[in-house]
């Protein structure tokens, strides 16, 4: 018995005025199933009734890149990066679903990355490649700093870590695209200056309701300025340590 992910070709239009084509619905599906395989292995996520998987990994992963959906940013072809991957979210769906952009999946884990690499090549998504490594060591490979149009973090910690994390490898003009569940006031204060620190400026924080869910998620944009002063990001466990 396979578990089937829900269609939601409706919700997806409503909410994200964008909807699947038949193939990408079918690589949704076959996703969910290698990851379901993985989790023996693996412990890649604690979300697997095929509901919750279609909202909270991909519904949530595409709902952070609507602005790239929607074409409201003019990138012919996005360098993006995906800091702390994981099971591959928001960063495989989103290779999935921009199939112009180039993206890079960064993981500290290297099991994971393995994972990754595995479903790369079953998809033939040949936009994609990974990385094993550390957000604050690459934030200093001059392959990767100020390299990408955007970076992704489905955010750990405090926002404050996450942009000390991403704005480093953004060119000038990108996006950092944070992904948080709750947001408070005191949270928007102590970001406005880490940013400024970065050489960013907090562009815009949208709240959403999920759709099946109904729980409340937001998603923090940094638009990168200026340089990111050459101490940034700082040495591992620091951010987390003394964020900003």
């Amino acid at each position: 018995m396979t578990n089937l992910l829900p269609e939601m070709a409706e919700i997806w239009q409503k909410t994200l005025n964008w909807q699947p084509t038949v193939q990408q619905q079918a690589q949704f599906q076959r996703l969910y199933e290698l990851i379901l395989e993985g989790n023996r292995q693996l412990n890649l996520t604690r979300i697997t009734d095929p509901q919750e998987f279609w909202e909270k990994h991909l519904w949530d992963s595409l709902r952070g890149i609507v602005p790239l959906l929607s074409g409201n940013l003019s990138l012919a072809s996005p360098t993006i990066i995906d800091i702390g991957t994981g099971a591959g979210f928001p960063g495989v769906p989103v290779t999935i679903t921009v199939p112009n952009c180039t993206i890079t999946l960064v993981d500290s884990t290297r099991k994971k990355i393995t994972f990754l690499d595995d479903i790369l090549t079953e998809f033939a998504l040949n936009n994609a490649k990974t990385f094993v490594g550390r957000a604050e060591e690459i934030g200093h490979h001059p392959q990767h700093r100020r390299a990408y149009d955007i970076a992704l973090i489905r955010a750990v910690g405090s926002v404050s870590v996450c942009a000390e994390y991403t704005l480093p490898l953004l060119k000038h003009g990108g996006l950092a695209i944070i992904y948080r569940g709750n947001w408070t006031e005191d949270e928007s204060t102590t970001l406005q200056n880490a940013v400024k620190q970065l050489g960013g400026v907090i562009e815009s924080i949208e709240q959403f309701t999920t759709p099946l869910s109904h729980s409340i998620r937001h998603c923090v944009y940094l638009r990168k300025l200026a340089t990111t002063p050459i101490q940034f990001p700082r040495a591992i466990g620091v951010p987390t340590q003394k964020p900003l």
